[in-house]
């Protein structure tokens, strides 16, 4: 197969994209700024209420906003945020606890009974969806939710899974206003979108070219833990659904005390493994010095390693400088690997079993 070929033949990609993922990645930027007005004018019912902790329950593409929000506000949050992915919520979740409850369908069976845990905890509740049941139900009790557009894939509505967030907490005065860094960081990627277009040649195209490298290999991605952890699982997810490959993601400083001696024993699998690093010019001083040590560890192994820099002023920007550039990669993977990026039939085939088994 052709890399160069397939890349730059817009035609042949709009036919192979069928359900149209490469518009909704295209068109990402927009969400930051509709998804922070849908947060602005949801009704919170939550006067002078400041949470003991913060808990964000969902599942995959509903899930990843919130990992994003949780590393982003890492060193401004006074008050413990972590992300739930489960039936039932810790067991410190009360009455003094924020939960926001995240089903893009409104029908994530393990969303919706961590959301039934959440009420009989007491808890204060925040609903994020685009309808179904959750919504039906928080219209029944009277609970605050806000509302995002339908009619998206999960995965490809980060935008209005994330921003509300942002903007629930600062009404909440939780955090400082973020309404600045989302409009500048939609500026940007609007912007940066133009690099990674269908009609940019693969020879002038970042994204492109880091599809075929990718092609036919397995992704390790490595990060820093801070801020951009949830970018690299982020990656594994988009090359999971869209690329329809298996990846990996790992993180520094903890994959050193571990993982790095799995460097050992590759002669059955190095032609296999690729490695990508992604790195922000915050990182730790520390952990710029652990990226290179382990660089230089593992290309002694002959493994390939693209090391890739956020871009952008401030730090939202670079956070989604990334994840953009990662989103259009796995598409342009999909098309290399024949596959329509949109459809995920076995997930579909697993919550029909599930249903089976009630």
């Amino acid at each position: 197969m052709s890399a160069k070929t397939d890349l730059d033949n817009v035609k042949g990609i709009r036919k192979a994209d069928a359900k149209g993922m490469y518009d909704l990645i295209y068109n990402f930027p927009r969400q930051l700024t509709e998804g922070a007005h849908l947060g602005f004018i949801a009704d919170l019912k939550l006067p002078d209420f400041t949470p003991q902790n913060i808990i964000l329950t969902g599942m995959g593409g509903s899930a990843i906003g919130g990992d994003l929000a949780r590393s982003y506000l890492t060193y401004e949050l006074k008050v413990p945020f972590t992300v739930c992915r489960n039936y039932l919520l810790p067991e410190y979740v009360n009455d003094k606890s924020l939960v926001f409850i995240s089903s893009y369908s409104g029908e994530t069976e393990e969303t919706l009974s961590a959301f039934q845990d959440a009420k009989r905890r007491k808890a204060r509740i925040i609903a994020i969806t685009s309808g179904g049941t959750l919504l039906q139900e928080c219209n029944r009790d009277g609970l605050p939710f806000i509302l995002i557009p339908k009619g998206f894939p999960p995965r490809a509505a980060l935008g209005y899974s994330f921003t509300p967030i942002l903007v629930a907490l600062s009404r909440l005065g939780v955090i400082q206003d973020k309404i600045e860094e989302l409009e500048e960081t939609s500026k940007f990627l609007e912007k940066k979108r133009a690099e990674y277009a269908l009609d940019k040649k693969k020879s002038r195209n970042p994204a492109k070219n880091l599809a075929a490298n990718l092609y036919g290999k397995l992704p390790i991605i490595y990060t820093s833990v801070d801020y951009f952890d949830a970018v690299g699982y982020r990656w594994k997810g988009q090359f999971g659904e869209n690329s329809k490959i298996l990846s990996y993601n790992n993180y520094f400083p903890e994959f050193n005390h571990n993982e790095l001696v799995g460097w050992k024993v590759l002669d059955q699998i190095r032609d296999k493994l690729i490695v990508v690093i992604l790195k922000d010019k915050e990182d730790h001083p520390r952990i710029k010095i652990r990226m290179q040590i382990v660089k230089n560890i593992i290309q002694k192994k002959k493994v390939k390693i693209i090391e890739l820099e956020s871009q952008g002023e401030n730090l939202l920007s670079r956070v989604f400088s990334l994840i953009q550039l990662g989103d259009f990669a796995s598409f342009y993977l999909a098309i290399l690997n024949q596959v329509d990026p949109t459809p995920v039939e076995v997930i579909d085939y697993l919550k029909k079993e599930l249903a089976s088994k009630r």
